[in-house]
């Protein structure tokens, strides 16, 4: 099993914690992360573009001239794609981008995400991370003295409201729950802090 150190808001070390081996101490596979971050990424698109068809363009309810005769070429309707505007041809519709993928490869995703950040040595186990009201300079200090002022992840068991708040305000420092962890968070912040309680809920929950 994989061992981390745990340490207290004051950066020092107050004791190990072992990890689960099947979530925590994987092989990463890259296939299914890099498809799980591609349908959070298609989720998040509006999908609200849209184009007029030449049935749904203003005007060229008649024929512009006679069939024969003119030494033109032949022409239905002013709102033809080929007239100034006219329809446009195989234009983009509203449309949904989502997909879904099994939910034992979303698990192996997540797993694969938080095993990555382990071999990197990118986790910080925190004993606890507690707020009696909002304090963010309190927080980036805590942040300093972890060593991760960049790019952070903060994960604790349940939401807390004056964390969340003491968080908000620094750049690069995204705080999220335990259930909404997620592979792309995991992967796109530098380091992974989260809390002693925090793992134990996902190790239940991903078990």
């Amino acid at each position: 099993m994989p061992k981390v150190t745990v340490f207290n808001v004051s950066g020092s070390q107050v004791g190990e914690l072992e990890l689960a081996e099947n979530i925590f101490g994987i092989e990463p596979n890259t296939h299914v992360m890099h498809s799980m971050v591609v349908l959070q990424q298609a989720a998040e698109r509006q999908g609200t573009h849209k184009t007029k068809g030449r049935s749904e363009v203003r005007g060229g309810g008649r024929k512009p001239w006679k069939q024969k005769g003119t030494g033109r070429a032949r022409q239905g309707s002013i709102r033809s794609p080929q007239w100034v505007g006219g329809g446009t041809v195989f234009g983009p519709t509203p449309r949904g981008y989502g997909f879904k993928l099994p939910k034992k490869v979303r698990r192996l995703a997540i797993k694969s995400a938080l095993s990555s950040k382990v071999i990197a040595n990118e986790i910080i186990v925190l004993d606890q991370l507690t707020f009696a009201a909002p304090k963010t300079k309190e927080f980036a200090s805590i942040l300093n003295n972890l060593k991760a002022d960049r790019k952070a992840l903060v994960v604790t068991a349940n939401y807390e409201d004056n964390v969340a708040l003491s968080a908000r305000n620094i750049p690069g420092v995204k705080f999220v729950a335990a259930d909404g962890i997620n592979v792309r968070d995991v992967l796109v912040y530098d380091k992974l802090i989260i809390t002693k309680e925090a793992v134990e809920k996902v190790q239940e929950v991903l078990a």
